[in-house]
């Protein structure tokens, strides 16, 4: 595909991050107001925990800057955006790539996620590892789980939502148990909704002992779909349903159902 062969031909440069050098021939390029820019966004992304870099506060303040950025950019080689632009292209073409073609990309993407400093392109990898039907990609998407960056956690916990072992949901389960972070151990519970089996009954049974409310409300609707059965919006008449115990389900199109 189109996509596919872009991305190849880029190769090289993706998994080179843009250089030191580069990025300062281009804050040179545009002068001293622009360099006072880059300076106070950076000083924003500091203060607020930014972990993608002083331009991803500079592009939201002033987005004519972006555009008027990435032309100039162009003329000195390949951007960050075009980086992060041709991995989502590929991302959304590897489920239609041959076997043959995923197993090609499944070490570049190791590579990406291994040495690129954008969490970004990082997210981006584990997104493209996600959609891939070659087994080997299930490293790369574990390593996402410990990544430093929130969202390329969460992005390894969607991924896991779709792949098809038992490894992908016990690692799941395991994520739900152990992660401190509640964005991170919900985007695991909203994955584990797509794996039927005791691993996924079994890791939602003890979720549903959290006491938080939007925690549990999110635990039954990935239960509902896991199981294909529907006991209503009590958490305790679940877990007795889940123990074995006799419990009546709710009739299809009750209110329960909407919950």
């Amino acid at each position: 595909m189109a996509s596919e062969k872009r991305f190849a031909t880029r190769l090289r440069s993706f998994l080179t991050p843009v250089s030191a050098d580069v990025r300062s021939r281009r804050l040179r390029g545009g002068g001293k107001s622009l360099v006072l820019s880059v300076l106070a966004a950076g000083f924003a992304c500091v203060a607020t925990g930014c972990k993608d870099g002083p331009m991803y506060a500079l592009k939201h303040a002033n987005p004519y800057f972006t555009m008027r950025q990435w032309a100039d950019d162009e003329k000195i080689g390949i951007t960050d955006h075009q980086r992060r632009e041709e991995l989502q292209s590929l991302a959304e073409s590897m489920p239609s790539l041959t076997p043959d073609r995923q197993q090609y990309w499944s070490s570049h993407l190791q590579q990406i996620f291994e040495n690129d400093e954008s969490p970004e392109m990082r997210r981006l990898a584990v997104l493209a590892a996600g959609k891939s039907s070659d087994a080997s990609v299930l490293k790369l998407i574990e390593q996402g789980l410990s990544d430093d960056v929130i969202k390329v956690r969460m992005e390894a916990c969607r991924a896991l939502g779709n792949r098809t072992e038992d490894e992908a949901a016990r690692l799941l389960a395991s994520t739900i148990g152990s992660s401190q972070d509640k964005d991170v151990r919900h985007a695991a519970i909203a994955a584990l909704a797509q794996h039927p089996g005791q691993i996924a009954a079994d890791s939602l049974r003890l979720a549903l002992q959290d006491r938080d409310p939007a925690t549990q409300s999110l635990v039954i609707g990935s239960l509902r779909r896991s199981t294909g059965k529907d006991f209503g919006n009590d958490p305790e008449t679940w877990i007795a349903a889940l123990e074995g115990k006799q419990v009546d389900e709710k009739p299809s199109g009750g209110l329960g159902s909407f919950f």
